[in-house]
């Protein structure tokens, strides 16, 4: 199964609101597995740059002066993207800024049907916990350490193995082998051979051992069961 994980980078928080996307970084999975295919852009916001927004990722009007804008490099994503599902981080946010984008440009929208949002799904498995990445990159033992600011596609490959793991890790498909394994140590039915019965072992003690059980209770100070039951025991 081929899936992509994406995130972005924008001027702000709301694309109706009037920001703009600004990179997008596209991780190729297949099988839950990183094939090495990457895609990654820098867009023309055609708007400034808030302070806070760059605060953040870094993007300044000066770095983002001589970028296309998205539509000159549209088709070259959208065929990167092909029908896959699409896997973000609050994938509501990063939709919303993909299709305000497309639908600008005159290009179809994605169909919302299409993404997968692994924020719920690390709510439901870790309810309570914090779910930001860096959180779960911490959670999950995956390096960020070279993660100083915000990236598209630095989170996109960060957000890719933590997908992973909520997903069940690397044992995908060890189910299988399982069962196959299990069905190959089931053994082949053989006639029964008759059992033939044991005659039963007396284990009664010795006169010996007696003598020493005698000798061992009546050493016993103050027994619970008292002097009167310990002269009638011995």
């Amino acid at each position: 199964m081929r899936e992509i994980v994406f995130d972005t980078e924008t001027t702000g928080l709301s694309f109706q609101g009037g920001d703009r996307l600004v990179e997008i970084g596209c991780v190729e999975m297949v099988n839950r597995v990183e094939t090495g295919r990457t895609f990654h852009a820098y867009f023309h916001p055609e708007r400034s740059m808030p302070p806070e927004a760059s605060a953040v990722h870094g993007l300044t009007d000066a770095f983002l002066s001589d970028k296309p804008l998205f539509g000159v490099r549209v088709e070259e994503m959208l065929e990167f993207l092909g029908d896959a599902p699409l896997v973000a981080h609050n994938a509501t946010f990063d939709m919303s800024f993909l299709n305000g984008e497309l639908q600008r440009c005159g290009r179809p929208i994605v169909a919302m049907s299409r993404m997968v949002d692994t924020l719920p799904i690390a709510r439901s498995r870790h309810p309570g916990a914090k779910h930001t990445l860096d959180a779960l990159c911490s959670r999950y033992g995956v390096d960020r350490s070279h993660r100083v600011l915000h990236g598209a596609l630095l989170d996109a490959q960060l957000l890719a193995q933590v997908y992973v793991e909520l997903m069940g890790g690397r044992q995908i498909g060890l189910g299988l082998v399982a069962e196959v394994k299990q069905e190959a140590a089931t053994p082949v039915a053989t006639a029964a051979k008759p059992r033939v019965a044991r005659p039963p072992r007396h284990f009664a003690p010795s006169a010996g051992e007696l003598a020493a059980h005698r000798a061992f209770i009546s050493s016993l100070a103050d027994p619970l069961w008292g002097a009167e039951a310990t002269t009638s025991r011995t």
